[in-house]
C-alpha cells in the first residue's frame, strides 16, 4: 500500500515510522514520474512490511519538497529514523530500483 503524503500526515507517516520510508517526489506534468509510478507501485508490494512506500506531489506540497532540497524529479528519498539515508533521481527500471533499494538498506544496517 502506498501512502500519499501531505503536510498533515508527513510527521506521523515519515518521522514516526518504525521502518524505513521511501518517498517518491513527483508531479503530474512530469513524464518520467508517470513512467516511474507503476514501477514504484510494483516494487512496493515486494517490500511490504520492510519499507513504507510513500508519494508526495511537489505541486501540492512545494514546501516539503523544498525542505528536502528536491531539484529534479522523480526523486526518491529513503528516510530511516528521521534522517535521509539515500537519494535516487530519475526514472529507473524495476530491477535497477530494487538493486538501489537493497544497497541503501545494506548501507543503513552498517
Amino acid at each position: 500500500m502506498i501512502v500519499h503524503l501531505n503536510k498533515q500526515n508527513f510527521v506521523e507517516e515519515v518521522n514516526h515510522s518504525k521502518i524505513p520510508v521511501l518517498i517518491d517526489f513527483w508531479a503530474s506534468w512530469c513524464m518520467p514520474c508517470k513512467m516511474m509510478a507503476p514501477v514504484f507501485e510494483e516494487v512496493s508490494r515486494e517490500y511490504e512490511g520492510k519499507i513504507k512506500f510513500c508519494k508526495l506531489s511537489t505541486e501540492e506540497e512545494p514546501q516539503l519538497a523544498a525542505a528536502y532540497g528536491i531539484q529534479g524529479i522523480p526523486a526518491l528519498l529513503m528516510i530511516s529514523k528521521n534522517r535521509e539515508i539515500g537519494r535516487l533521481v530519475g526514472y529507473m527500471s524495476k530491477q535497477m530500483l530494487k538493486q538501489n533499494i537493497d544497497e541503501l538498506i545494506k548501507k543503513n544496517q552498517k
